[in-house]
This record gives structure tokens, sequence and C-alpha cells, in this order.
């Protein structure tokens, strides 16, 4: 490959357009390693936003390398998404001052420019933290310090810059204590990371490869974490408000604004020049520092977001994303209330089906293959869909292991009996006995006339069976559910769990739940939405 030694403005906006197109591939990714200083929005995005708008005004102007870059630090502080948006829009404002006048760049001007860049990025940032975006971007202005003493090819240099930051961001676990507890290295760093990485591969060539490719993103070789992190599990803990806002005016002081905001929250930033400044706080008093800021300037871009509310949905990412575990579970259901219920339980991956609706082996043997781990126990939760269920075992690359559940009840208390600390040969024997220890009730509608016990069920009169046998009919539901629960009810037996479906009101099953409460004093009763086709109820007597 011929040696590049210089960059003019033109080629900057294509490199970084690729790195911010390679970025948006891995936004979501990064969001799931959110977890300093606190949940405080979605690090892949708000690095993805802020770059877009960096991008915006890069394409605005000519093709000097040092108008380019100025362009793209006004943008990005316009811009500027969160905490590490405001840090990444002081990046470029480093690159920017370094970098102002000049047509094209050589790997000196480059190596000078970041570490320009890295120190305005720390002084932007009221109590700096190290194993975070700025001690990536320093380590980055190191790489390519190094760099410079050994070629001045751009494309050369770029690649050390690009190891740099992987390597950065790979350590971050060991400088910080929240990320090594949760097993992840620091989200920030990593936006960093990939935005380079695609910036390199534009300047290689590479650029519309970028499209059929995902990043690889850095890791720290440390164990996955095995729970939550501490900051998810603090449900107590309140944060207040995240409170963004850009401000402009005549010689604005950043120094002052910043002294004056300090004793107002926490995560403060203070950042831009005399006449356009970004402000970044954490605080329980956001009116204070909206106070503040219109007392030397014009408010715009105001943001307040409740800082409780993220954290709430980071807790949820968190538990989306945790860790896979040594044995996945694959279950078949039919009805989204019955689908949360079983993945309430822990359940790895659910399968439409059921009663008129058996999946086929060929998609049990999908869902299979598609969850990540090496053991899998399966359960198809009807009988009709044991059959095809038989075959998954021999047919798959993993180890499987069926457990027979018959019913929606059965399956449910298989779930509850799985230990993911034991050996799969005990859980299975422990999760077929707790299937044995259930009764199943269902009640549905005669889809045509038949006998029972000498008398005639007419078409769409309510039915019910006992463990898959027809036992009663009747023309009142509710009475017909207390009398087949009746008959499913032994000495013993503790908790009844009836599961309403689609076509089912939740009063009439609270209505039922109250009269059973009533009837059976020692037994608890629960009610669930099960949001099942067909059948009207679903009842486990344990």
């Amino acid at each position: 490959m011929k040696a590049l030694t210089s960059w003019d403005g033109e080629l900057m906006r294509h490199m970084f357009a690729a790195g911010t197109a390679w970025l948006q591939k891995s936004a979501g990714e990064i969001d799931a390693l959110n977890v300093f200083p606190v949940p405080d929005g979605d690090t892949g995005t708000n690095m993805l936003l802020t770059m877009r708008a960096a991008m915006d005004e890069a394409y605005r102007v000519g093709d000097g390398a040092g108008e380019v870059v100025q362009a793209m630090a006004s943008g990005a502080l316009l811009g500027a998404r969160g905490n590490s948006g405001v840090i990444l829009s002081q990046f470029f404002g480093g690159l920017s001052s370094s970098l102002s006048g000049k047509k094209s760049i050589a790997v000196e001007d480059l190596a000078r420019a970041l570490q320009v860049a890295s120190v305005k990025a720390y002084k932007g940032v009221n109590r700096p933290v190290e194993g975070t975006l700025l001690t990536v971007i320093r380590d980055v202005a190191e790489g390519a310090r190094g760099a410079v003493e050994i070629s001045d090819d751009l494309i050369t240099v770029m690649g050390f810059v690009v190891r740099a930051a992987k390597d950065s961001v790979a350590r971050t676990p060991a400088l910080l204590a929240v990320l090594r507890e949760a097993g992840v290295v620091d989200a920030g760093g990593q936006g960093l990371y990939v935005l380079l990485d695609g910036a390199l591969a534009h300047l290689k060539g590479e650029g519309e490869e970028l499209q059929y490719r995902r990043p690889m993103l850095a890791t720290s070789g440390l164990p996955h974490a095995t729970r939550l992190p501490p900051m998810a599990a603090e449900e107590a803990h309140t944060w207040g408000y995240c409170t963004e806002l850009l401000l402009r005016g005549e010689k604005l002081d950043t120094v002052r604004l910043r002294r004056r905001l300090q004793r107002r929250g926490d995560s403060l930033m203070v950042v831009g020049d005399d006449s356009l400044v970004r402000v970044h706080i954490h605080t329980f008093d956001p009116g204070g520092v909206i106070h503040v800021a219109t007392s030397v300037g014009v408010l715009h871009q105001v943001k307040v977001e409740n800082i409780d509310d993220q954290h709430k949905d980071f807790i949820q990412m968190q538990k989306v994303k945790a860790p896979p575990v040594n044995i996945a579970t694959v279950v078949v259901v039919s009805g989204d209330g019955l689908a949360e219920v079983f993945k309430s339980l822990g359940a790895t991956a659910v399968v439409s089906g059921g009663r008129t609706m058996n999946p086929s082996t060929k998609e049990l043997l999908h869902a299979v293959e598609s969850v990540v781990a090496d053991s899998v126990i399966l359960l198809p939760n009807n009988k009709n869909v044991v059959p095809a269920a038989k075959q998954v075992p021999a047919l798959a690359k993993k180890k499987v292991a069926l457990v027979c559940s018959e019913s929606i009840p059965q399956g449910v208390a298989a779930l509850l009996a799985l230990d993911y600390g034991a050996s799969l040969k005990t859980n299975v024997e422990a999760m077929e006995k707790a299937c044995s220890a259930v009764r199943t009730v269902e009640i549905t509608r005669a889809a045509r006339p038949a006998r029972l016990n000498g008398g005639r069920v007419k078409r769409r009169q309510p039915i019910g069976f006992l463990d898959g046998k027809l036992v009663a009919a009747g023309d009142d539901m509710k009475l017909l559910v207390e009398e087949v629960v009746g008959k499913a009810l032994q000495d013993g037996s503790e908790v009844i769990t009836i599961y309403y479906g689609a076509d089912t009101e939740g009063s009439e099953a609270e209505g039922i739940a109250e009269v059973l409460r009533s009837r059976y004093p020692g037994v608890e009763v629960e009610v669930v939405c099960g949001a099942q086709p067909h059948y009207n109820y679903l009842i486990s007597v344990e």
C-alpha cells in the first residue's frame, strides 16, 4: 500500500463518517456496558448522536483539514449528548485548536493535536476518573507520539493509535473497581475505539466492506459478570436529574461558572469558550442550575431527565444482557402473557406453540441451537408437542435433555425446580419430579358435540379437563372451574395458580379466586394473565 503522508479535510470527512457508521453498528452493545458513574443515558447512543451532529457540520465547510475539524468540534459541542458526548466534543475541540488554519496535516500534526485533545478533555471534567474515556484519549495520544518516531505514514500511525485505544479499553477494569466487579470495560472508551477503528478501515480502503461486517469490540479478558453490578442492585438509591444545557453569551467565564455550579451536583462538566458553553450536571435542583445559567447567558437546548427512571431502565437492560448460564432452557408456550411468565422464571428461549399450533422439530432444533449454552433443557409443555421434541436431542450438536412436561403448569413447576449450580442430570431428575407433583386443570369450550359419562356435551359448552382427561361440562364457566379444581385438590395441596386466557375477563378470574380462597382457606390462590388462546383457564394445583 502506498504511503499516505498527509490528510486534507475531504479525507478527514470520509474517515470520520465511516467511523460514525461503524459506531452505529455497535451502539447498542456499548450502551449495555454503561455502569459508570451512574446509569446516565446510553453511552453508545449518546456518542453516536454527538458524532452525527459533528458530521452534519463537517459537510458544510470547505476541504481544509483545520476547517473540517473546527466544524466537527462546533457540531459536537452543539449536539453533545450525555457525559460521554461532552467529553467527545472536547476531544474534537482539542484537535481543532491544534490544527487551526491547516490545509492538510502530517503525522507530527496529528500527534500534537491528540496531545492537546487529551489535555482539553481532562480539563473539561470537574473530577477526572481513571479507567474511563479520558484515560483512553490520553493513551491514544501517547500511542501516536510513539508511532511518529518510527513512521511518517498516516495509515501506519493510525494503526498504532487504534491499537493503543483497544489496549487501553482492555485495561480499564484494572483501573476502576466498578468495571472490574461488573466484568466489563468502559463504555465511553469502547465507543472511541470503535470510532477510530472505523476511520482506520476507511483509510485502508476497507470502507465499503464495513457494511457487511460488525465491529470487534475490545475485551478485558476478565470473566463475565456472574451478577449485576453493585450499582444495578442499589434500588433504594436516588440519583436526581441529569441536567444539560447550551449557554450563549458574551465574555462567558467557564472557570467561574464551573465554580458556581460545583456545589449543586455531581458529574459536572462546563466546556466551551467565551461565547458558547455546554453544561452537564447531575443535580437534585435543576431549577437552581438553570437560574445560575440564565444569570450569565441565554439558554438553549435545555434537557432535564430523571436519572431514577433511567436507572430502572438500566437495571432491566442489564438483566436482559446478563451473561449466559451453563444450562439453557427452551420452552414451548402459546400467548404473550405465558411467554412473559416463563421469561420471568428464567427461560432462555420461548418457542410459540401449543394446542392447534404444534411447532415442528426443525423449529425446536433452531431454538436449541440459537441459545448460548452447551447444555439445553427442552420443555414442550404440551403432550402433542412431545413427539417432535423427542427428535431434537439426536439432531442437536449440543447436549439436549428433554423434560416431558405435558402442560403449562408442569412447565412452570419444572422451571422453578431448576438449579443452575447443579448438573444437567440432577436438574432433569428434579424437574421431572416437580412435573409429577402438579395437577393441571384446563377449561375451554367444546369444539363439537361429544359424550361424557353417559351425557351429551353441546358444541361451545364449557368443558373441564383434569390432567388431560375430560371430567366435567356445564353451562356456567365459573361453577365449572370450581368443580374441576375441587376434583384436583388433594390432601396437602398448598397453591392454586389461575392463568386466564385472552378471551377471559380478569374480573371473572378474580371472582373465581375469591370463591376458592373462601372455600379453601388453607390454600394460597394466585391469578396471572396468561393471555393464552383457546383455553379460558389453565390452572395448576400443587
